[in-house]
């Protein structure tokens, strides 16, 4: 129509009555309390569909006779009541206050969690996959368990795109941009009450930031925003889009989330003692802590080790291609007048993030050196992790480097369906949610009957079915398909009967992850799917990154299978897979597909929200399904013996997984059908829930990462930062004097090596150690006792060896007399490496000396 559109929103008046109902909105506490949610799509599910979940989004376009009319309404009142009531308990009384007594923090303690993407819920997309809602999760985990926490990421105006496909099966990606007012976000304001702007220097410029803040149940979350006015055009784009852009891009967001969040903390009068770097994007605030601490006079050295002592590292990467790199003619342009201002040389700096091999500037290299600290999020993981950074340590063994694992999980209130909760109270007892480490807690699912976990879990798929029809018939519709084609599409995805087996597979579509290879033999997968007593459904989505050429391929292949003949109906490609359609997903479909490349899978979480439904596991044993799997809860895909090319290796497991299909799954789901279900399938949902939900729930996870890592970080922090870092200064300087020492130090055995001895007979030791100018206290020298044939010390037995007095020419003499306490062959060795009361770990140095 002609004539200029002119844009106008109108706002209800909120009533008194419900005047809390903002406050709701604003705390994304909502995220994981389904009756919150429920609240507010009762006033009116269309629009609360329409805007995408979003409490504050909905409440500017709620229309206000409706508003009036529940202000009346004493049934939604005392809803609202009731939802107020569990959510000024959750603020006001901390549910695991014996554990936080437990651990050694003290009331000035604070952790700052630093992440790129943070992925809490649909109505804050800045997020785009498991690191995004890791990192939600471990928030909403913090605030579970009222630690001292805050988070820091960037906002961006863009978050990850929204996905469609089109005819022929090909991605297109529609990135929109936030309305600031529509998400559950304000300005973080200062003691003035003016908005806080932070500065961080670019080159020949300062680039400002805003600071605003979100409230996360008993946590804040603050995001750094360039889209101001004061910056130039270039620099308001700077955090514009998540993974968006060249290198320059990432660099600059980079810069801006590590430098620029510590100096939002510091803006806002925090002072945090615990600094944890998920993943390598924020490791650019340890040189701003360095630089901070070197401005208040320290060395660089002394600002190092104080940095470094109370940071810890988390990696999700599996793959040293993986890891964030800048070249070096990159970094000094960015970091030049950093250098000039601490006055380090080029070396030094570049040597931060140096890795063997590599000539760029390692965030991960960066990470690691930074912290004392470091984590995969697996047991796999952990291991893959120590053999990929081993250079960092050169003389230690990977298996005994400082590099640890805490295996992720998964936010249970967030991702467990609503339906469970009545069953659970009335079959765990009132209180499970506070018990979810207890494995006692959860053996009563086995209370449960049968037909009523059953009847729960159809009503999950159908929840999921709904969804799944909606969402195809969009695509179709917007394709152009017909409704006879339709139809077809949907034949058993049906809702009113959801008894056809049903198979998913939804996660980020990268290559490693193997989305496609269910098809690697489909005569093989034809015999599978055309049984008519016994119908399979496949359900595959999620996005392939805008640049990734080989994962958007992925979608096209499993597109256009799912358009042939003889597979339309049986296989759909479900688009814009996101967190609403995740929670369906894990909690509606019977089996949970994951096929990842041995061992790229760093943990992987879906298959977790999947279990703790009652949906079961058919997996590759990687990640976190390595320590998940007991062999009764699920079904294991053993990766294929080493040495296979890509081709042999898919092959084999692709054969693993059809006869698992074939043999166990199917034959499993249908059997025994007389009651309307398999009680053999209803078994081992339940052993899956019973087995899964005490070691994979997010408490867990932050209080292993509370006491492994917190704690220790926060004690080691005092000990450093005490008397002006009187603690750093000592510790640093030990350091220098060791490295210079080292190359020259030596060892010598000096008594006859017994090959036999009788049991309760002493073996003797002695050994002549060059010291070259350090003490004897600076190391320790010990035997390593194994068995025939094992190679790792991390298992062995440990006997220190006792220094006795100086020899000639600066050797000393250590020695050991030990009666061994066990019969049989066995072999040791003796070793020295450097030692020293402050060393966070005893191999943090990376030295040790082998005779």
């Amino acid at each position: 129509m002609p004539g200029t559109r002119y844009p106008l929103e109108v706002n209800p008046e909120i009533p008194p009555r419900l005047a809390r109902l903002g406050e709701l909105a604003n705390d994304l506490w909502y995220s994981w309390d389904r009756p919150t949610r429920a609240l507010f799509s009762r006033l009116s599910s269309g629009l609360w569909r329409t805007t995408n979940h979003s409490p504050k989004a909905f409440l500017k376009r709620i229309d206000q006779r409706r508003l009036e009319e529940a202000a009346d309404d004493p049934i939604f009142l005392d809803t609202m009541d009731r939802v107020l009531t569990a959510y000024d308990a959750y603020h006001a009384t901390p549910a695991t206050q014996e554990l936080f007594g437990k651990l050694p923090l003290q009331t000035t303690d604070l952790i700052a969690y630093f992440c790129a993407e943070f992925g809490f819920h649909e109505s804050l997309p800045i997020y785009s996959g498991g690191l995004g809602i890791l990192s939600g999760d471990h928030c909403k985990g913090a605030s579970d368990l009222h630690l001292p926490f805050v988070a820091v990421g960037l906002l961006y105006r863009q978050g990850y795109f929204r996905q469609t496909i089109d005819r022929e099966g090909k991605q297109h990606s529609h990135f929109t941009d936030n309305d600031f007012d529509d998400i559950p976000i304000e300005s973080a304001r200062g003691t003035d009450g003016l908005d806080i702007f932070v500065d961080i220097e670019f080159p020949g410029r300062k680039v400002c930031a805003k600071v605003w803040q979100a409230r996360v149940g008993n946590v804040w979350l603050y995001l750094l925003d360039t889209d101001i006015e004061k910056n130039s055009l270039a620099d308001r784009s700077i955090a514009h889009q998540l993974y968006g852009g060249d290198r320059r891009t990432r660099i600059e967001q980079e810069i801006l989330l590590g430098v620029g969040g510590v100096r939002a903390l510091r803006a806002l009068g925090l002072a945090p003692t615990i600094w944890h770097i998920n993943e390598g994007h924020a490791a650019f605030l340890i040189l701003e802590r360095i630089r901070e601490l070197m401005a208040q006079g320290q060395s660089f050295a002394t600002a190092l080790e104080a940095a470094a002592v109370n940071t810890v590292f988390t990696t999700h990467t599996a793959v040293p291609a993986g890891h964030d790199h800048f070249s070096d003619d990159m970094m000094m342009h960015y970091f030049e007048d950093f250098r000039k201002t601490t006055d380090l040389d080029r070396t030094t700096l570049l040597g931060m993030g140096r890795t063997d091999g590599s000539n760029d500037f390692n965030m991960t290299a960066l990470a690691l050196r930074g912290s004392r600290f470091h984590n995969g999020v697996s047991r796999i993981h952990g291991d893959v992790s120590a053999r990929i950074m081993s250079g960092l340590w050169p003389q230690v063994e990977a298996t005994e480097n400082p590099m640890d694992y805490v295996t992720n999980a998964v936010h249970v209130p967030s991702f467990l369906a609503t339906d469970w909760h009545e069953t659970f109270d009335r079959h765990l007892g009132l209180g499970w949610q506070n018990r979810q480490m207890d494995p006692a807690c959860w053996l009563g699912i086995q209370h449960i009957p049968d037909q009523i976990f059953w009847s729960i879990r159809q009503s999950l798929k159908a929840q999921l079915l709904h969804l799944v029809c909606s969402r195809v018939r969009q695509q179709q519709l917007r394709n152009q398909g017909s409704e006879a084609h339709l139809d077809r599409l949907l034949r058993f995805a049906d809702p009113a009967n959801p008894t056809a087996l049903t198979i998913g597979f939804a996660r980020r579509f990268a290559t490693y992850k193997r989305a496609t290879l269910l098809f690697n033999n489909l005569d093989w997968l034809r015999e599978i799917l055309f049984d008519t007593q016994r119908p399979v459904l496949f359900l595959f989505a999620g996005k392939a990154h805008p640049a990734d050429e080989p994962g958007q391929q992925l979608i096209r292949q499993i597109d256009e299978l799912s358009q042939q003949r003889e597979f339309a109906g049986r296989i759909l490609l479900l688009e814009d897979y996101d967190l609403h359609l995740a929670r369906r997903m894990v909690a509606g479909v019977d089996v949970w597909l994951n096929n990842p490349i041995y061992p790229l899978e760093a943990s992987g979480t879906s298959g977790m929200k999947a279990a703790i439904n009652g949906t079961l596991n058919l997996s590759v044993l990687d990640g976190w399904w390595g320590e998940g799997y007991d062999g009764k809860n699920g079904w294991a895909i053993s990766p294929a013996a080493v040495g296979l090319n890509p081709a042999q290796r898919d092959a084999e497991e692709a054969r693993t997984l059809y006869e698992l299909l074939q043999d166990s799954v199917i034959p499993l789901y249908y059997r025994n059908t007389a009651l309307g279900y398999s009680p053999e399938w209803v078994a081992m949902a339940k052993h899956s829930i019973a087995s899964v939900m005490p070691r994979f729930n997010m408490q867990r996870m932050v209080t292993e990462y509370a006491t492994k890592f917190y704690s220790p970080a926060a004690v080691q922090w005092r000990k450093y930062a005490g008397d002006n870092f009187t603690g750093a200064r000592q510790i640093a300087e030990w350091k220098a004097i060791v490295r210079s020492a080292w190359p020259e130090v030596h060892l010598r055995r000096l008594d006859r090596a017994l090959t036999h001895i009788r049991y309760g007979e002493t073996l003797h030791v002695e050994m002549a150690v060059q010291l070259n100018g350090l003490m004897p206290e600076d190391l320790t020298v010990e035997l390593v006792f194994t068995r025939p044939g094992k190679t790792s010390s991390a298992k062995a037995r440990h006997h220190v060896l006792r220094h006795e007095r100086p020899l000639e020419d600066g050797e000393h003499l250590f020695i050991c007399e030990l009666t061994p306490e066990q019969c049989g062959k066995m072999e040791y060795r003796v070793r020295a490496y450097p030692s020293h009361a402050l060393l966070t770990h005893p191999f943090e140095m990376g030295m040790m000396l082998w005779l």
